[in-house]
């Protein structure tokens, strides 16, 4: 990934043996305003990688952030320590990616974690990752800003969201009553701690706005802080750096 003109350094982390677990962390000249971990999306697959994450760490260090672009295991491909990616390989990553930021001398107070699409999911699934054994412990957001995020599994199961992408990830179809799939959950985990923004285009059709509307209104009923950020545009406007939706997240992290 090139540094952006306007930041000190970027350096290539890496938190496992696997070529799929590493991040990059990139840093703004000067003292960071906070910290942005950036989780690229494409439903849980191996052929989509932290190329859809890279196009945002530019705009987001010039407007003072450090920024932490991560990626991690997927489905459908084996890396070199045999385990491809899925429930629990790509949380285990998540998790680790972010608590590479506790080796830094980085200011942890304002930590955004920010996805799209499945990296939506994974971003505010990452809010809740201390409540569970297997991740307690770690580095937790501050923040969470969802963009077209995935955040209701059993809804975009049923509605064949990504031809079939949430029972890859799982392993199985996801079963509400089993507390392994609704700790992988977002809507099951409410309420979180942590304020959530879900940014979503209204035309998406790839991951129907009614994902981030469903999570809204189930953690402000169960009295957390979260709000649904309509805007114009698809699936993918809302990673454009060059588009009003982008500025429209830009304004949210403004004001934190």
């Amino acid at each position: 990934m090139p540094a952006p003109a306007d930041s000190s350094t970027t350096e290539r982390l890496t938190y496992g043996d696997d070529p799929s677990q590493y991040a990059v962390l990139t840093r703004p000249a000067g003292t960071p305003r906070g910290v942005v971990v950036v989780v690229h999306g494409g439903f849980w697959k191996a052929e989509y990688g932290i190329e859809y994450a890279e196009p945002l760490v530019p705009s987001l260090v010039a407007a003072g952030w450090a920024t932490l672009a991560l990626e991690y295991r997927r489905v459908g491909a084996a890396g070199a320590d045999g385990a491809g990616g899925g429930v629990p390989e790509t949380l285990d990553d998540v998790a680790a990616g972010i608590d590479l930021l506790a080796g830094t001398d980085l200011d942890l107070t304002t930590l955004v974690a920010l996805g799209h699409s499945a990296g939506g999911h994974l971003a505010t699934w990452a809010a809740s990752r201390t409540r569970h054994q297997r991740w307690a412990g770690g580095v937790e957001p501050t923040h969470v800003v969802s963009q077209a995020g995935v955040l209701d599994l059993a809804g975009a199961h049923a509605a064949g969201l990504g031809g079939g992408a949430v029972a890859a990830f799982l392993g199985h179809a996801p079963d509400p009553d089993d507390p392994a799939d609704t700790a992988v959950d977002p809507l099951s985990q409410v309420p979180l701690d942590q304020p959530v923004w879900c940014v979503h285009g209204a035309d998406d059709t790839i991951v129907p706005p009614t994902q981030s509307q469903r999570y809204v209104d189930a953690a402000v009923a169960a009295g957390a802080q979260a709000e649904l950020v309509e805007v114009e545009g698809d699936h993918f406007t809302v990673v454009d750096p060059t588009s009003p939706a982008w500025a429209r997240t830009l304004e949210i992290l403004d004001g934190l």
